[in-house]
């Protein structure tokens, strides 16, 4: 039986230089899909700041009182609308707005949590922080009084909706979940329509 034959082939052995150049080439590899990344990032954020811009955006300073804040509330959310600005960017561009006064209590609230951080709130929760700072107690008080006794005059429910909406927004204590919040809107509606507004089971929007 002839002997068997043993083979002669080796499996090639890496130089340094050639595991160096790997590895060089694998950074680079990793370091241009970082760039490419970065600049769509980048293009994107022009992309949405350019489109909130487009939209107007009001700004707050701080003086303005309880009216002047819901008004921001107001134009900022729609400006969220129509711009189309991804739930992530809203703090960003809504603290972005803020000036004056207000921009320091925004500065002040920041410092320790970092500014990364405080991006991360909802625009639910910015909106209870400002009403807080900017809205005395004593007339929160007059409002939440104005609230409990809201009606509807001279069939006017367009005016009683837009008064519903600042007030509960401005005191939502009174109405802290969207089962309050239906009771109080049919308390003040004539008793022609509350009828149709329980049957169609209609929240106002806030």
């Amino acid at each position: 039986m002839p002997p068997k034959k043993t083979s002669t082939f080796e499996t090639p052995t890496m130089t340094q230089a050639a595991i160096r150049q790997l590895i060089a080439d694998g950074i680079a590899t990793a370091l241009e899909a970082q760039a490419a990344t970065m600049v769509n990032t980048n293009r994107n954020a022009i992309s949405n700041y350019k489109g909130i811009m487009s939209c107007l955006p009001s700004y707050f300073n701080g003086t303005e009182g309880a009216i002047g804040l819901i008004r921001w509330f107001e134009r900022t959310k729609l400006v969220f609308s129509r711009s189309k600005c991804a739930k992530e960017d809203r703090m960003t561009f809504a603290t972005g707005t803020l000036t004056d006064d207000a921009m320091s209590w925004w500065n002040a609230y920041t410092q320790p949590i970092r500014i990364e951080q405080a991006n991360r709130i909802t625009w639910t929760e910015l909106k209870r922080l400002l009403t807080n700072k900017y809205c005395p107690l004593t007339e929160i008080k007059k409002m939440e009084y104005e609230f409990y006794g809201l009606t509807v005059k001279e069939n006017d429910l367009k005016t009683y909706i837009r008064r519903f909406q600042e007030l509960a927004v401005l005191c939502p204590n009174m109405v802290p979940n969207s089962k309050k919040l239906m009771e109080a809107f049919i308390r003040g509606l004539p008793q022609s329509i509350e009828g149709n507004v329980i049957a169609s089971n209609v929240t106002p929007s806030i």
